[in-house]
């Protein structure tokens, strides 16, 4: 992960807004960003979903749901978000979260491209990794 230049802006707030599922970041520069929980879920900088080279990204669907359980500090270069699906090995530099920030309207189409090319839809269900472990009623 790369480490914080000196122009990097840094968090001056972080608000966890539950009822909208946004995750407000104010930064040193002005800048201030209202980024949706499913969106840095789906972009989670974790090898889980990101894979260990290109190609290998896990995408990510049914999330649109997803809620930030709780937050923590890492030194004082990222945060460290635990979702409600259980997900919480992803390391937000301010860096990344100041990206997520900024591009959201490109990574948004990028997300719903890799969708389409996968006949997957936002709100299907991850499919189940073990097969035969999953039981219908």
């Amino acid at each position: 992960m790369a480490g914080l230049s000196a122009n990097t802006p840094t968090p001056t707030e972080i608000t966890v807004h539950q009822q909208s599922r946004v995750l407000e970041v104010a930064f040193s520069d002005g800048a201030r960003f209202r980024i949706p929980f499913e969106l840095m879920r789906v972009y989670s900088p974790s090898a889980e979903v990101k894979g260990h080279g290109p190609g290998q990204e896990t995408l990510q669907t049914g999330k649109r749901e997803v809620n930030i359980t709780a937050l923590a500090p890492v030194g004082h270069y990222a945060i460290q978000p635990q979702f409600s699906d259980g997900h919480d090995s992803g390391l937000y530099s301010w860096e990344y979260l100041y990206d997520l920030g900024a591009r959201q309207a490109e990574l948004w189409r990028d997300y719903e491209a890799r969708l389409a090319a996968a006949g997957r839809g936002r709100d299907d269900a991850m499919p189940v990794k073990s097969a035969g472990a999953c039981s219908s009623h």
